[in-house]
Formats: structure tokens, sequence, C-alpha cells
């Protein structure tokens, strides 16, 4: 009869090699398909960033080394000089508009998002319905979304209009899609009531895994239901909260459609990926919007990395 150590740890080692065999079991399927999938669309647009290509000779495009990486940042056409450098104003403008449409809307997604999954959590009569029906703004596709929502906020015709004067909080109708002073609100505020419920099922996951019995003895002790919710639920919460920022940063940092249904001229609203896409395929500029996408994609790729990096010190220092 073999001997074990007392602690354990050649069951505890095998144990864990096997979870990390059935790990790569379950994810090589999904691997696989992104590198079929992704994979191939990304390279081809990294070549096409270092290329002369247009929509007209993308086949035979020749190398162009990173002269376009450079136009982002010194553009002889329509661009201003900075600190002796020239800048393009538009790729900028539309760096500006992502990033502060991305913190303003996960901000407020995840604020409200927590404060819904808080009433999911409770235990009331129609829970199950309220849970079921609080999904249907994330279950319409955004097109179909953003096409309704352009009607309502359409300054004649429109029923946000309408209600706003019947109750005399607005004097005048207002374009909230073509008046600059509104147009990142309207989009800010779409996107949140159309994400918000994506943000609250996963907090919500998060929190059902919270042991009852936490509260039950923050209860018998007297806590205040606001320490229990400093002290105890947001510190459990957190991972799920973490998982769910970091999707929703993506979203909003790469959002396109949205932006370009409801406001598809407005240079307050226009992201990155908007301009990239009207300079490869309006302007054709194939290569120098290859380049601008691809710069996208790198700051996705730091912000996912740098979000964890703070996370697991974050979680680490915790424990």
């Amino acid at each position: 009869m073999s001997s074990v150590p007392e602690n354990g740890t050649p069951i505890r080692n095998e144990l864990f090699a096997g979870r990390v065999r059935s790990a790569w079991l379950f994810l090589t399927p999904m691997i696989v398909t992104l590198l079929i999938v992704a994979a191939w669309p990304l390279s081809r647009s990294i070549w096409f960033s270092f290329s002369d290509a247009s929509l007209g000779h993308f086949r035979d495009a020749q190398f162009y080394g990173i002269k376009n990486y450079f136009k982002t940042i010194t553009m002889d056409s329509g661009a201003i000089h900075h600190f002796g450098v020239l800048v393009d104003p538009a790729w900028w403008n539309a760096v500006y508009n992502t990033f502060r449409f991305g913190i303003v809307s996960v901000t407020l997604e995840t604020v409200l998002g927590l404060a819904v999954a808080l009433v999911l959590n409770a235990n009331f009569k129609g829970r199950g319905f309220v849970r079921a029906a609080i999904l249907i703004p994330w279950a319409i596709p955004t097109v179909v979304s953003a096409k309704i929502w352009g009607w309502m906020l359409n300054d004649q015709l429109g029923i946000f209009n309408d209600i706003l004067l019947r109750l005399h909080i607005i004097s005048e109708k207002i374009a909230w899609t073509a008046d600059s002073n509104y147009s990142m609100f309207t989009i800010v505020m779409v996107d949140t009531w159309k994400t918000l419920p994506f943000m609250a099922l996963l907090i919500l996951a998060g929190l059902q895994q919270i042991p009852g019995d936490v509260y039950e003895a923050a209860e018998v002790d007297g806590v205040h239901p606001l320490s229990v919710f400093w002290n105890i639920t947001l510190p459990l919460v957190r991972p799920a909260l973490m998982v769910a920022v970091i999707f929703r940063m993506l979203d909003a940092l790469r959002i396109f459609d949205l932006v370009y249904i409801l406001t598809p001229n407005s240079s307050q609203t226009k992201t990155m990926a908007v301009i990239s896409r009207e300079n490869m395929f309006d302007f054709d500029k194939l290569g120098y919007g290859s380049a601008e996408s691809t710069v996208l994609f790198l700051i996705l790729l730091i912000t996912v990395i740098a979000y964890i990096k703070i996370g697991r010190v974050n979680l680490e220092g915790n424990n």
C-alpha cells in the first residue's frame, strides 16, 4: 500500500492537473472557432494597415510601411499643429468621444445595474416574471432598438418631445440626435437602456453565489444594512462586477451601430469604429482605416490587460 503524505499534496496535484486538462478540453473548440472566424480577418486587416490598399486595388496592394500609423498622428490633409506635431483632428476627436462615451456609459450601467440586481435578488412575488421582462431591451437587436429610439426622439414627430412638453419640462422641441448639445447624452441614454439588463444579469449571478449564512450572521449581530452592503455584499460580488465591467467596457470602446444609426454625421459622437469605417469605405482609404481599426484593437487589448492586472492585485490584496 503506497503511503500518501498527511497533507495530501499528491492528491491535490492530481486533482489540479485533471481540472487543467478538463479546462483545455472545453476551451479547445472555442479557441479553434475563434482562430477560424477571427484570426484571418484580423490578420488581413493588420496587413492592410501596412499597405496602400484601397477598395479598388486591395488584392494587389503594396507594402506601405508604418506611414498609415503616422497618419493617425501626422496627417497632411485637415491637420492642425499641436506642440509642433501635425495632429489629425477627426481621429483624435473620435478617440476622445469613444473614451468619454465608454467611461460615462459603463459607470452609469454599473451603478444602475448593481441597484437593479439587488432588487432582483430580493424575495418578492412575481420575481421570476420581472427577471424575464427586464431582459427584453437587451434581447432586442441594436439596429432595431436604435431605429425605435430614433423615431421616439424625432424632433417633430417623436413621443419623447411630446411627453416632455406636456409635462412642461421643456418649452420647445429638441433635436435630440441632431443637436450637438444633446447627441452624446442621447447615445449614452439609449445605450444604458439597452445594456443595463446585461450588467444586472451578470451582477445578479454574483449576488446569488453569496451564502445566505453571511447575511443571517450580520442580522443577528445587528449590523446596519449599509454596513452589510459595503463590507459584505460589495467585496463578495466584486469578481462578478469586474467581469461585467470589462465586458461592457470592451463593447463601449468599439461601439459602432448605435452611433452610426442615430447620429451618423455628428462630430460630437463619432467614435473610433465609426471613423475607421468612414475612411475605409466612404473615403476609399482602406489602408488608413485599417490602421485606425488596428489601433482600436490595440487599445482594447491594453485596456483588458491593465484591468485584469489591476483587478488581480486588488483581489489578492483583499485576500
